[in-house]
């Protein structure tokens, strides 16, 4: 009777780990993972603010994009609906999460070394964010991953 409650036990047991391994069978895969900043540039400061994204940001996502820190970056202008809507994304991308995680991450030296040397130091950058905020408001900061299917 013992000898039939274990070897039920250890069925069932074993049962148990091939469902779990059927369930961790996915039918798709990650793949890169994109930041996307929404700014609501104010009225009147469109021009100025993609001055500063064509002479700073740009050169910024080249340096780290050249340095094999992201895959990619790009900007999209929107017709918000309200003043409380973003009309400029930002966007940058990465290879995966690992290397989004970087810059706040093992990867921190490499992005504020790329940063410090395109753009200047982080005092400069603070005081240049200072003015920035004077003709943009941050409105939030969204992550997506890409699903890829198999």
């Amino acid at each position: 009777m013992i000898k039939t409650i274990i070897l039920s036990m250890c069925l069932a047991a074993s049962s148990l780990s091939l469902d779990a391994r059927a369930q961790k069978e996915r039918g798709y895969s990650y793949g890169p993972v994109t930041e996307v900043d929404y700014i609501h540039v104010e009225y009147g400061h469109f021009d100025e603010y993609m001055a500063w994204v064509t002479s700073t940001w740009v050169p910024t996502m080249e340096a780290l994009k050249k340095a094999g820190l992201i895959i990619g970056y790009k900007v999209f202008q929107a017709s918000p609906k309200s003043p409380d809507q973003p009309n400029v994304y930002l966007e940058i991308t990465y290879k995966n999460m690992a290397a989004y995680a970087g810059d706040i991450g093992d990867q921190a030296d490499a992005f504020e070394a790329v940063t410090e040397k395109v753009i200047c130091n982080s005092d400069c950058q603070n005081q240049a964010r200072v003015h920035r905020n004077e003709i943009r408001k941050v409105l939030g900061t969204e992550v997506t991953r890409e699903i890829i299917f198999k």
